[in-house]
């Protein structure tokens, strides 16, 4: 069987790992929240390394950043589509996008909340 009759190459997959990058340096360069959540992730594993986070502590800390980060992305892919789609205001396209911050907005509640937590017995 050849690598391509499974429609798999290691020049797609390069490429795929390429793209992606390309997307988190686009989230980083260009989304403001984005940068913040990242930053206050990096301070969360700064403060977990300084107190000795357990291993399921790590496993819930890794989750939630992982679970804000994401949601950041999928926000502003979600923002950069509707406003392609629909350049002048409308009103669907401003609920799609208030619901879409608010699902950032819940993961960063939830992060919070896990990091209390964790945190609030050990200082």
């Amino acid at each position: 069987m050849s690598k391509t009759s499974l429609g798999i190459s290691f020049r797609n997959r390069i490429n795929s790992f390429k793209f992606a990058f390309k997307g988190l340096c686009t989230m980083f360069t260009e989304e403001p929240n984005f940068r913040v959540h990242f930053f206050a992730a990096l301070a969360t594993v700064l403060l977990g390394t300084f107190y000795e986070l357990n291993g399921t502590e790590w496993i819930l800390i890794t989750i939630v950043i992982g679970f804000v980060l994401v949601s950041e992305i999928f926000n502003s892919a979600i923002e950069r589509i509707a406003d392609f789609v629909s350049p002048e205001h409308n009103k669907i396209i401003g609920i799609t996008k208030d619901l879409c911050a608010a699902m950032v907005l819940v993961a960063a509640v939830v992060a919070v909340v896990v990091g209390l937590i964790i945190f609030i017995p050990k200082f």
